[in-house]
């Protein structure tokens, strides 16, 4: 098995897509359990939702945010290196998904009430 260098651009990306990732299969759970609430009733959804009005909850919510717009762009990273016929300039690319993720978690913050 070859495997990747530490010391190689890319490395971190990987590494940054493979965690985003994780941290969305973590939240997945707890979605369908507050999507299941709702099915007891109004009543019952307004208890979970009041539960998670915390500021750790909300501060989780926009690190998951910026986690799936980090997932996102760098799947179309690996999908652009994949299935386009140019060179990735690694650089460039990364650069493009960090801006991406900051303006993304920059919106969210400022949207935030």
């Amino acid at each position: 098995m070859m495997r990747a260098s530490h010391k190689e651009p890319g490395f971190l990306a990987a590494l940054l897509h493979r965690l985003s990732g994780l941290a969305l299969a973590i939240f997945l759970p707890i979605h369908f359990l507050a999507l299941a609430t709702a099915l007891n009733g109004a009543g019952a959804l307004d208890s979970f939702l009041a539960a998670t009005n915390t500021p750790a909850v909300k501060a989780s919510e926009c690190v998951l945010v910026v986690a799936l717009a980090m997932h996102m762009t760098l799947g179309l990273r690996v999908l652009a290196i994949e299935f386009l016929p140019v060179r990735e300039r690694t650089f460039a690319a990364l650069s493009a998904c960090a801006a991406a993720v900051f303006a993304v978690g920059l919106a969210f913050l400022l949207n935030v009430g």
